[in-house]
């Protein structure tokens, strides 16, 4: 019963910005770290934002360093991505990632993806 929703992604204007949200349920959320990944058309799932478990620590792909910004409330199960500078190159569909260690690895869980359209 893990579900990871994602929302906010819209068309957008080169330039513009637009902040996603992605709320987690069924699952001990502080315990996860969290992350955006995007695809575009043809392309590889790419990571673009990874935040720690506690929000103490972030990453950022180079294409968006400087552009967004990662954030997470523990208390709200919600993870957000903040967009801005909006590139065409940044149109895709964004999704919402939870890690965490096993025994045996890492269990990830995903969101459905939200699209994300940067044009004029």
């Amino acid at each position: 019963q893990v579900q990871l929703e994602e929302s906010g992604g819209t068309l957008v204007q080169p330039g513009g910005s637009l902040r996603l949200s992605c709320e987690a349920s069924g699952l001990t959320f502080s315990t996860y770290a969290m992350g955006w990944y995007r695809q575009a058309p043809g392309k590889e799932r790419d990571m673009i934002a990874t935040i720690t478990n506690t929000g103490a620590g972030t990453n950022y792909a180079d294409s968006v360093k400087g552009r967004f910004t990662i954030s997470r409330d523990n208390r709200k199960n919600t993870v957000f991505l903040q967009m801005n500078s909006l590139k065409p190159e940044d149109t895709a569909v964004y999704y919402c990632n939870a890690v965490r260690r096993a025994s045996t690895g890492f269990v990830n869980y995903w969101g459905q993806g939200t699209q994300v359209t940067v044009s004029s």
